[in-house]
């Protein structure tokens, strides 16, 4: 089995939404995303490049890639970083982490985060699940495709709450999954395949 997500790039909208469901529901600590949305376009946030009327813009929602051959864990030196055998997730045990940021230097996506000193946080009090991946000091963080609601027979939260349905999630390694059919039905791509990671995470054009 090997999960893995499905973006439509003509869906999404570049709402965010995404993004802060995944830090509620995680209960990420002020400064942490897991979930960014980058533009393809202008030099800022939301803006097009090009002169009008020839502009062109593209959101390009972007977390861990859940890799098939993630770098990160051949550089781990204790074992923090390691690919779930059972779901084909990449995982990050903050118990283990050394903060050595040796996943970090190896990530070619750049979407893992440090926590420098003790996590701070907005609200006086956890929100989001309560089986929600804890947060330690001087460790490294990173989405973990929500594993926890995974092993419910739940959606990751991004696409649960996606309000222009624009994302999906399945077994790559099943043909007959939603994600799979998709695929295979229409083009797509898939970040940085040069670097030979395999990224578990396709956009559809």
């Amino acid at each position: 089995m090997q999960y893995g997500m499905v973006i439509d790039l003509e869906r999404c909208m570049g709402c965010q939404t995404c993004a802060t469901s995944c830090k509620l529901a995680n209960n990420l600590p002020s400064g942490n995303w897991w979930n960014t949305v980058r533009t393809e376009g202008g030099k800022t946030i939301d803006t097009a490049s090009g002169d009008y009327p020839n502009c062109e813009l593209q959101h390009y929602p972007v977390a861990c890639q859940h890799c098939k051959e993630p770098a990160c864990v051949a550089v781990c030196p204790t074992g923090a970083t390691y690919k779930d055998e059972e779901t084909g997730l990449v995982m990050q045990d903050p118990e283990t982490c050394i903060g050595c940021k040796s996943c970090i230097e190896a990530c070619p996506y750049a979407v893992r985060v440090y926590n420098d000193g003790e996590p701070a946080y907005a609200m006086e009090f956890a929100v989001g699940f309560a089986d929600a991946p804890v947060h330690i000091a001087n460790t490294v963080e990173k989405c973990t495709m929500c594993a926890n609601l995974v092993k419910q027979d739940q959606q990751p939260m991004c696409v649960q709450a996606c309000v222009g349905y624009a994302r999906f999630f399945g077994d790559l390694d099943d043909p007959e999954s939603e994600v799979s059919k998709l695929i295979a039905s229409r083009e797509s791509t898939q970040l940085l395949v040069e670097q030979g990671t395999d990224p578990s995470v396709y956009y559809l054009k």
